[in-house]
């Protein structure tokens, strides 16, 4: 029934016009699993918390409906990983001369500024829990490093510290490892007699006006009592207002002088942070297979994947929607699952659908998984979808380590999807395919060039989904998919044969 795929790629190419493609992808379906997925409902789908776990019920009850089955009779593969459940954060600015005096409540009013979690700040997502009410200094990027000392002619004890996020681009990379990450800018900070942290998000990622959640904040260990909180650049222009540089003149200062720039507000912060911290929650990979239908190829294996976590959700006001990121690639993978169930040719080879947990750690997920997955030989390939609804154009990364995996792709895309992805320069595989890829699998990722507009952003909704993409996307890794499941495309015995992820 397939026997246009087993054509030559000549001969394919001269009647593709008559080629007609088997399923098509439905933009309904798909949207709905997106809008579900990044409801409140699922508070943002952060590993370690029980919507998370709600979550990969929703993916487990769909794939059941599209006919994958559990693999070895179980859907959940089950580790521990940090989680950091923030419950409530609020954060005040005010003018110490009218705070404590006996002036009427309208000049109170005046000098006290109230942040809104969600718009103005959120917490880092390995934020402490506590309460500060004390003086400010500013240490621009917060290193404390010999010659480049941004806390040496400021006195750090007992106040807030405020400082950028990043690193200068002028000090060597030997320095400012070591200051590059929130957890490394709190040590400092604490190290020197802080009692909170105040880091203004300097990324070009994200509006200046907008929020940018994270998990990941750096390595342990966790500083339980220290509140870090994390404004917009919008917010750090007001915070800094009228102060003895603006948020502008700072960065400008650092940057052409390249020396310190610290000084003491004469505003005071009052941060509360109330979060849990669990070093230990559980979380789940869900793993599901549909099996091949040929009994000599059926214990091969083709593994589709992508992330189910997101960034969580802060407070009441803070949510972190994590539609293009990820439920993107999740309504994707279970679309694929779908139009497999339908599809007239079936798999000779056993399909393997796994959606990893703790992506936004690092990837932990697919690491668990490559640890733990037994028939790693049997595996022949591993393609990775991620973030498919924003950006200007449809990327398969991977074709400079695995440019044989690649070419079905790109064969592929031209005979049935015609998206046109782009051949003229040579990438890596990156995200969850890094751990499979370690291990000599051949792992591509199905994506978008210049996406991710709404990375880890309150604005991350269902309808700033590229409906063209999607769909586009889709339907591209149905097909490589179903053209890996036939059997032709051969990838261990081009791949390297370590059989262990360190």
């Amino acid at each position: 029934m397939r026997s246009i795929r087993q054509l030559t790629f000549a001969a394919m190419m001269a009647i593709m016009p008559m080629a007609l493609q088997a399923q098509k992808v439905s933009l309904d379906t798909l949207l709905v699993h997106v809008r579900d997925l990044s409801s409140s409902t699922f508070e943002g789908r952060l590993a370690g918390t029980d919507a998370y776990l709600s979550a990969a019920d929703y993916v487990i009850e769909a794939l059941e409906r599209y006919g994958v089955q559990p693999y070895n009779g179980e859907w959940a593969q089950y580790f521990e990983t940090e989680c950091n459940q923030i419950e409530n954060c609020t954060f005040n600015s005010y003018l110490e001369s009218n705070r404590h005096s006996g002036t009427a409540m309208p000049s109170m009013r005046d000098s006290m500024r109230v942040y809104v979690l969600g718009r103005d700040f959120c917490c880092s997502g390995m934020s402490g829990r506590g309460y500060a009410d004390a003086p400010v200094v500013f240490c621009g990027y917060g290193i404390d490093n010999g010659a480049f000392d941004e806390y040496a002619d400021v006195d750090a004890k007992g106040k807030v510290v405020m400082v950028l996020s990043g690193v200068p681009g002028f000090l060597p990379s030997s320095v400012t490892d070591r200051y590059a990450s929130l957890r490394d800018k709190a040590r400092v900070a604490k190290a020197h007699g802080a009692c909170a942290l105040v880091v203004v998000n300097m990324s070009l990622s994200c509006s200046p006006y907008e929020v940018q959640g994270a998990v990941y904040s750096g390595e342990l260990p966790h500083l339980p009592t220290f509140p870090v909180i994390q404004p917009t650049r919008d917010c750090g222009d007001r915070l800094l207002a009228g102060e003895k540089m603006s948020l502008q003149e700072a960065v400008q200062r650092i940057n052409e002088h390249k020396k310190p720039q610290s000084f003491h507000l004469r505003k005071k912060f009052e941060i509360e942070v109330n979060a849990k911290y669990h070093p230990a929650a559980l979380t789940a990979n869900v793993i599901g297979i549909y099996p091949g239908t040929d009994p000599k190829m059926q214990n091969e294996y083709v593994v589709v994947g992508t992330s189910l976590d997101h960034v969580g959700m802060q407070g009441t006001t803070c949510l972190f929607p994590g539609a293009d990121n990820n439920a993107s690639g999740v309504a994707a993978l279970m679309e694929t699952a779908r139009l497999l169930q339908l599809s007239d040719d079936q798999p000779s080879r056993s399909v393997v659908f796994v959606l990893f947990s703790a992506g936004e750690q690092q990837h932990l997920g697919s690491q668990i998984f490559v640890s733990n997955f037994k028939p790693l030989d049997r595996i022949e390939a591993f393609v990775n979808v991620n973030t498919i609804g924003s950006g200007d154009s449809i990327a398969v990364l991977g074709n400079k380590r695995y440019p044989h995996l690649w070419d079905v792709a790109r064969r592929v895309d031209t005979l049935y999807c015609n998206n046109g992805i782009c051949t003229g320069f040579k990438t890596m595989p990156k995200g969850d395919a890094v751990a499979f890829d370690y291990i000599g699998i051949p792992s591509i990722n199905i994506t978008n060039y210049k996406g991710n507009r709404h990375a880890h952003v309150p604005s991350d909704i269902v309808e700033n989904i590229d409906r063209r993409f999607i769909v586009d996307a889709t339907q591209l890794l149905f097909e490589t998919v179903l053209d890996l499941s036939f059997g032709e495309y051969q990838g261990r015995s081009a791949a390297s044969k370590r059989t262990k992820f360190e």
